[in-house]
């Protein structure tokens, strides 16, 4: 088939004298229709009309489809529904989440280098662990109570299936608080917490023979240094007492245990955190009333009580007061450390903050100290940061 031409001649009159002299002149026209045009062969000028093409199906060669692209244009662009993370945002968020929780360990720390101190005087002057023990839970729950009547805090959603899973983990952490207790109401501060450093070691303990976990051979060995120094730096203690000595390693288990528990019953609940923590003071408050006074009673209370404000003056009070306090708030910021982390994290951070314990008692107290007690105090320490590196 011949393709119609572009162009159209347009007949000049043939009665006109110069017409000879005159060249035809091309006008331009659109391509006439070709599936309606049969082709003839010799078509005269007057009967060409201008056509238009409507369709290409009945062209003779096929052309391949191309696929459509749709572009986006400048002045009416729409955002692109890509689920793209970027490394620079990723890291960013690694880095935030990182700063937050060297704040919540620096804090931890601090508040609970504060609360030992106070701690210790108070047991000093008033050496009733079991009411001081109460006297704690009693202040944090009254603190957070106030919190969630005031709107400063967030009132927790609990039903009864919660507290039902929250009283196993109460009972070790009363376990836990008042066996701490009662170690630094017989021995010096620095000696509860070297031995209260033993504390991965036991974390492997209950995970292995409790809860069935297998960790390689690089961690057990770990464990030699951390109970071979807790063990020098226990038996050559100038006041090492057996009391002592057995209330640290009781707070070593039921703390263990609670942290493993605390952590499973955080997940996946709208209870945690500080709220977690708020709840399990005031359960463990009630679950420890009764038997401290049963065991101590109100007269030896008042009778100590008594003593310690004639020795000690209206200072005892403020004691008393801070030591209260300063337990609640550490313990509130660690479970909301322990609500980002895993208990292991947890427990080593747990560990490095008994060296700033340790040494600012040392200072205060002026704990009499001996050569083979910092060794077994760092050998402890060392076998601990192996336990990290092996379990990671």
């Amino acid at each position: 088939m011949n393709m119609v031409s572009l162009v159209k001649y347009t007949a000049l009159p043939l009665t006109s004298p110069d017409s000879s002299s005159h060249v035809p002149r091309p006008q331009l026209c659109a391509l006439p229709s070709v599936h309606n045009v049969q082709q003839s062969t010799q078509p005269s000028l007057s009967s060409l009309k201008p056509l238009y093409i409507s369709s290409t199906q009945n062209f003779a060669f096929r052309r391949r489809r191309v696929p459509e692209c749709q572009a986006y244009e400048a002045d009416r662009s729409r955002p692109l529904e890509l689920n793209i993370e970027l490394p620079d945002e990723e890291a960013g968020i690694e880095a935030t989440q990182r700063i937050k929780i060297g704040l919540y360990f620096a804090t931890w720390w601090a508040l609970n280098v504060v609360f030992n101190i106070y701690n210790k005087k108070v047991l000093n002057a008033f050496p009733y662990p079991w009411l001081t023990s109460t006297l704690s839970l009693a202040a944090g729950s009254l603190m957070m109570l106030i919190s969630w009547a005031t709107k400063v805090a967030e009132l927790p959603k609990v039903d009864f299936q919660f507290w039902k899973a929250l009283f196993p983990v109460a009972v070790l952490h009363t376990i836990g608080h008042v066996a701490a207790t009662v170690s630094m109401s017989k021995v010096a501060v620095s000696f509860t917490h070297i031995i209260k450093s033993a504390e991965p070691a036991f974390s492997v303990l209950v995970s292995r023979f409790l809860l069935g976990e297998a960790f390689p051979g690089q961690v057990y060995l770990s464990l030699v240094p951390i109970i071979g120094g807790c063990a020098l730096a226990a038996v050559t203690e100038l006041n090492f007492n057996m009391i002592g000595f057995m209330g640290a390693m009781i707070s070593n288990l039921a703390f263990v245990l609670r942290n493993i528990f605390s952590k499973k019953g955080m997940k996946g609940m709208s209870v945690s955190g500080m709220n977690y923590y708020a709840c399990l003071s005031i359960l463990s408050l009630l679950i420890l009333t009764p038997f401290a006074i049963a065991v101590e009673g109100p007269k030896m209370w008042a009778a100590g009580w008594q003593t310690a404000l004639s020795e000690i003056g209206p200072n005892f009070v403020w004691w008393v007061a801070a030591q209260s306090v300063f337990y609640h708030l550490y313990n509130q910021v660690s479970y909301m450390s322990l609500d980002q982390i895993s208990p292991l994290t947890f427990s080593i951070g747990n560990t490095m903050k008994r060296i700033s314990v340790i040494v600012s008692s040392i200072l205060i107290f002026h704990t009499p100290i001996q050569p083979v007690n910092a060794l077994g105090a760092a050998i402890a320490i060392l076998g601990t940061f192996l336990y990290s590196q092996a379990k990671q």
